[in-house]
C-alpha cells in the first residue's frame, strides 16, 4: 500500500489538473472508455489527452488495457485510498474543532 508523504503527494499532483478531473469523471460515468472517446469528450488535442492519461496511469489512478487497435481505460479507486485516508485525518472529530473567536466572544 502506498502511504508515504511522497506517494500521497504524487497522487495529489496527478489529480491537480481540470482536464484530468474531467477524464476521471468520464471514466466514472462510462467504465471501459476507449482513448478516442475520451479525446472527443474532453475536447482537447489527442496528444494532450494522451499526456494526461499517461500521468494518471503512472500514478496508478487509472488502468489501460489494449483491446485490438484501441486502449480501454478504467478507474482504479483503490489507488486513491492513501489520499482519502490522509484527507480524512485532516477533519477533526465532531465537537473537537478549534474555535476561532469572533466579535461576540470579545464583547
Amino acid at each position: 500500500m502506498r502511504d508515504t508523504d511522497e506517494d500521497i503527494a504524487e497522487l495529489a499532483r496527478a489529480l491537480a489538473h481540470p482536464a484530468r478531473l474531467r477524464i476521471l469523471r468520464l471514466l466514472l460515468a462510462t467504465p471501459g472508455c476507449i482513448g478516442g472517446d475520451i479525446v472527443a469528450a474532453v475536447g482537447l488535442a489527442q496528444s494532450t489527452v494522451s499526456e494526461h492519461l499517461r500521468i494518471l496511469k503512472a500514478a496508478g489512478v487509472i488502468t489501460g488495457e489494449i483491446s485490438g487497435p484501441r486502449i480501454c481505460y478504467a478507474l482504479n479507486p483503490a489507488a486513491l485510498a492513501p489520499l482519502v485516508a490522509f484527507i480524512d485525518t485532516l477533519a477533526p472529530p465532531a465537537g473537537d474543532a478549534c474555535h476561532v473567536p469572533d466579535e461576540r466572544d470579545t464583547a
